[in-house]
């Protein structure tokens, strides 16, 4: 092999027609003008792009304190609930006693279960987010 040709493939092959000159494609920019400021003012953090940024995480903070409140009332409420009605701390489901199955077995997957729909709550407000910014 001569050291002319390098690992050109099309020279190796017995090709002897010159290689096409590369192209470079580059895409337009779809975005409206008002779209492209909107992004300049949140990258450059103006007043404008405070205030929606401010509104992002205002939506999902109230959305998290929901869900932690969801979390705070149903597990500091159970025991209270036993606390009122010792009669029902004595119910055994399935040779479990209640107390013990609802806060020692099944606030896991109801932990869980409200840690997805944080994540799935602050999924959709980005997504909104993103919509807004782009309209």
């Amino acid at each position: 092999m001569s050291g002319d040709h390098g690992f050109d493939i099309r020279a190796r092959l017995g090709e002897t027609t010159p290689r096409p000159r590369r192209k470079r494609v580059v895409l337009a920019d779809r975005r409206t003008r008002q779209v492209a400021r909107t992004i300049m003012e949140l990258e450059e953090q103006t007043s404008v792009g405070e205030v929606l940024v401010k509104h992002l995480v205002k939506v999902q903070l109230r959305s998290a304190l929901l869900l932690a409140g969801l979390v705070i009332v149903a597990l500091f409420g159970l025991p209270v609930l036993f606390w009122v009605m010792p009669g029902l701390g004595d119910v055994q489901v399935l040779g479990i006693r209640l107390p013990w199955l609802l806060l020692g077995v099944l606030a896991y997957p109801f932990l869980l279960l409200v840690g997805y729909l944080c994540m799935r709550s602050a999924e959709r407000h980005e997504r909104d987010f993103i919509h807004m910014v782009e309209q």
